[in-house]
């Protein structure tokens, strides 16, 4: 299978580093010790597709550094800088760089762009409202009025299609570029499983009741920190009921004309980019043979609405 986008990370994430205060100053003050140039939140990538870093002493002021992992032993951090927010806008320079990017850069710019956001949003404690401060190497923060810890989460999301004589479900959002359709999605809910979720986000958005779901692939995704799950569900009919204010559209499609787009070619919709899972469970769909998939463990989910 085709490795999902933002995965593949080499770095050490050395953990056991982000509890040795010690060992964090050591790394800080290592002449091998880069920092990871950024743009605002968005990278910079030469034509080989490589992250751009420099020196600490790069590091604007006041700027609170997280030790992303050892590269062969050579620290690697990012910086985030107090009061700055990262847009959530993504500028046509970073899909060009998404591009570009190797995928064990990608996997590292990722971790970075997530935990600068995590950052930028919890200055403030979520139990008390007292400013909160970095430790762990930038991988938590801790409140000076009640003592409260706080560690970078991420939003599980499902992503997924249904699949109904062999052909698959996409949808199309409001303001997506021309003829883009890709997999629905949607997040997990609380007291809610990836099965369920997948069922309920499919029926809610196409109308569709899935029964039989099985998972594909998992992806991080840093805007701004999700766990995007990958799945198929065998739909019990292909009538769509739209909900117009999920999607604009939905259509089946055949695993060759998924093949075709996934290739570039004639067809009657156009791909998410191979850096979004969303191509991946396509690419994995496409090349199976109908009625070749093993039976998953995620049993039947014909009592969601």
């Amino acid at each position: 299978m085709m490795r999902p986008g933002f995965t593949g990370g080499t770095l050490d994430r050395a953990d056991h580093l982000r509890q040795d205060a010690d060992g964090v100053a050591r790394a800080r003050i290592d002449l091998r010790a880069r920092l990871l140039v950024l743009n605002g939140a968005e990278p910079e990538v030469d034509e080989a597709g490589l992250l751009g870093w420099t020196s600490l002493a790069e590091a604007p002021d006041g700027a609170e550094l997280i030790l992303l992992g050892l590269d062969d032993g050579r620290p690697r951090f990012a910086a985030h800088v107090p009061g700055t927010r990262v847009s959530p806008q993504r500028s046509p320079a970073l899909f060009r760089a998404l591009d570009q990017m190797q995928p064990g850069e990608a996997a590292t710019y990722a971790a970075a762009r997530s935990l600068i956001d995590w950052h930028a949003r919890h200055g403030f404690c979520a139990n008390c409202g007292g400013a909160t401060t970095p430790f762990k190497a930038g991988w938590a923060r801790s409140c000076g009025g009640c003592g409260g810890e706080h560690f970078p989460r991420v939003d599980p999301v499902v992503i997924m299609i249904a699949e109904h004589e062999g052909r698959a479900l996409l949808g199309r959002g409001a303001n997506w570029p021309e003829r883009r359709y890709s997999a629905l999605a949607g997040f997990v809910e609380p007291g809610e499983s990836i099965e369920e979720a997948v069922a309920r986000e499919i029926a809610e958005e196409a109308g569709v009741r899935v029964a039989d779901v099985r998972y594909i692939a998992s992806q991080p995704w840093p805007f701004p920190s999700s766990l995007m799950i990958a799945c198929v569900g065998a739909a019990e009919h292909d009538a769509i009921t739209l909900d117009t204010t999920e999607l604009e559209d939905a259509i089946w499609v055949s695993r060759a004309e998924v093949r075709a787009a996934l290739a570039g070619e004639d067809a009657p919709f156009i791909a998410a980019p191979p850096y979004a899972i969303a191509h991946t469970l396509l690419s994995v769909w496409a090349a199976e043979r109908a009625g070749a998939v093993s039976k998953s463990l995620f049993r039947d989910f014909s009592n969601n609405p």
